[in-house]
Formats: C-alpha cells, structure tokens, sequence
C-alpha cells in the first residue's frame, strides 16, 4: 500500500504528490503537460507517458483533474485506468466533479471489480502543501479504510460523508459555492467602507479579526481589500466550473439557489471580460466597477 499513482500535476496536485514522497510513498505520475511533473519528479516521482502506466492491478490511484470530462476519460479511454485496477483496486478521486459523476463512476468500478472513492478537498495550495488540507470522504467503507494512510499524508482532517458516492460532492459543491458568496459580500462590504472614506484593508483586518476571523475571510478578505487577484491559486474559470455543478444539482433536486444564480452571473460576466485567469476572487471586480472603484 506505500505505492501509489497519481494524475494530475497541477497547482494542487504538485504539493500533495510531494507530500506523499515525504510520507515514504512510492509515486507514480502522469499529466498531460508533462514538464509540469519536473519538480515532483526531481524529488522522486517516476513519470510514465499514460494514465494506465500508473496503475498497479489491486493498487490505488489519486486522480486531482480540472473537470468531469477529463476524469471520466482517464476513467475510459484505451489508455485510461479503469480496466487495469483490477480486484479491489481503488480509484481515489479528489478531484471537484459533479455528485452523478461520482455515481457514475461508482457504479463502473464496482462493475469491475475495483472501488471509487470519492475525497475532494478544502483548501488553497499553500494548503496543499503545508499538509492542510480539509478532505471529504463518501463511497465504500473498506476503500476508505484502505486509502486512510494516504489521505493522512495529504491533510489534516478527513470527514466521512457515509457511503453514497455523491455526499463528498455535494458538500464540496456546497461549500464552494459559500465562498464564492462570502466574496461578494466581503467586495460589497469593502466598498461601502471606501465609499466613506476609509481603509478598505483595515475594515478587512476588523472583520476577519472579529466577526469572521476563519480561513476563507483571512485569505480572501486581504486579496480583496487589496484587489490584488494574481498569481492565481485557483482560476476564476474553474470557479465558474463549479458554480455550473452548483446549479445543476439544485435543478436535478428542485433545490432554490437565487444567491447562486447571482454569483454566477459574476463568475460568467468576468469570463466574458477575459478574466478567467486570475483569482476567483476577481469575481469582485465586477462589483468595484458597478461602485466607481476600478
């Protein structure tokens, strides 16, 4: 079980591979660009040319990938993981897909004979890479007893969603979708405050020193006070991404999200304006603009 083999080496991805290399693990890593596996690979990591070359029949492999589309096809594809896991192995996917797709792929591994576990997680990349990580677990019980060693190498707390494969997803979604509305609000409340004159920073620093002294308002309450949206710790498109899951699953389970549906016209307004790039936080400028601050 020190074996593993992971897909993507991305902002995410990079840290936590080398987090498992700390951990004693043995890694294998694909991605697609494959310069961006340099460093994991300097510090360790054996570097294969394709998705199966990861896998290691009865194994586990971490999967952290942009989107559903990419995901299933690793899963899929003639070079893709899920005919070679073999029995009992265990596709570990961390990465933020929608709930169905995590059913989907439940159902084909089990199908296989092999398990999917679905474990995306909170937390930014220097997260990631101080082993900070809050992650959620749903799927079968006896695969997530068997990646625990890995998850703990990963972060700092796993939460147990039960089995259905969806639950990791959903709260993920969910709570995504809080951050992006603690943004705007954070943008709305900021501005007010300039508006009167003051120190848009310091009323961030009373904010989240008082009423909201957590992660979310720290990190990105700064970032928006300062209006500072690069370098990205993660894209503003993928923020986009996953608002859309956000409102599907509201219209799959008749769930009103109207504060969603506004935070999407945000996210989809600053891709429109080129800025699917930066930060997700620069969501808000489209809220300094509408107040004369830009």
């Amino acid at each position: 079980m020190k074996e593993v083999g992971f897909i993507g080496i991305g902002n995410m991805g990079q840290p936590m591979v080398l987090n498992l290399l700390k951990a004693g693990f043995k890694v294998k890593v694909y991605n697609r660009t494959a310069s961006k596996a340099s460093e994991v690979v300097a510090a360790g990591a054996e570097q294969v040319n394709r998705p199966c070359d990861v896998t290691t029949p009865g194994g586990i492999v971490v999967t952290m990938v942009a989107n559903d589309q990419v995901l299933e096809e690793l899963v899929y594809s003639q070079d893709g993981i899920g005919d070679l896991l073999g029995t009992d192995g265990i596709h570990l996917s961390m990465s933020t897909v929608s709930p169905e797709t995590s059913r989907k792929l439940a159902q084909y591994h089990q199908d296989k004979g092999s398990f999917y576990s679905a474990s995306p997680v909170f937390g930014r990349p220097e997260a990631a890479a101080a082993q900070k990580l809050w992650i959620l677990s749903s799927g079968n019980h006896v695969a997530k007893e068997k990646v625990k060693p890995v998850l703990e190498a990963l972060g700092q707390r796993v939460f147990d969603l039960g089995e259905e494969p969806g639950n990791a997803n959903v709260v993920k979604l969910g709570g995504n979708f809080m951050i992006m509305a603690a943004m705007e609000a954070m943008a709305e409340a900021f501005n007010l405050a300039e508006k009167n004159g003051m120190d848009r920073e310091l009323v961030a620093e009373v904010y989240s020193s008082t009423l909201f002294n957590c992660t979310v308002y720290n990190g990105y309450g700064s970032m928006i006070a300062k209006k500072m949206f690069e370098p990205a710790g993660f894209q503003l498109a993928l923020g986009l991404k996953d608002c859309n899951l956000v409102l599907d699953e509201a219209n799959n389970t008749k769930t009103p999200m109207p504060l969603a549906n506004l935070v999407h016209n945000r996210l989809l307004s600053s891709t429109a304006k080129g800025r699917g790039n930066l930060d997700w936080s620069a969501l808000t400028k489209l809220t300094n603009e509408e107040a004369g601050l830009e």
